[in-house]
């Protein structure tokens, strides 16, 4: 997995594929713009334009306040994808 530090955006970058979000679901269900969401979290239009897009994974913290900032669990806001449909597979 690549990995970096964006200090710009306050985000990392991670594969694409390896996680997905919903955020512009959850954000056009409140009637956010992308500003307004940005400002609410602390962070630049262009970060959650990046992250909503896939090129951006955010870090914990910014994933997490995403999340509250749109009243859902941070689980429903973000899948991880292992390239598996399987789920639950235990050893």
């Amino acid at each position: 997995m690549y990995f970096t530090l964006d200090k710009m955006f306050a985000i990392a970058y991670i594969h694409p594929m390896n996680l997905r979000n919903h955020i512009k679901q959850h954000r056009a269900r409140l009637d956010l713009t992308q500003q307004e969401l940005a400002d609410r979290v602390g962070v630049r239009r262009q970060a959650i334009l990046a992250i909503e897009k896939g090129k951006y994974v955010p870090s914990a913290l910014l994933a997490f306040q995403l999340a509250d900032a749109l009243g859902m669990p941070i689980n429903e806001l973000f899948e991880l994808e292992n390239g598996s449909t399987d789920k639950g597979d235990e050893e």
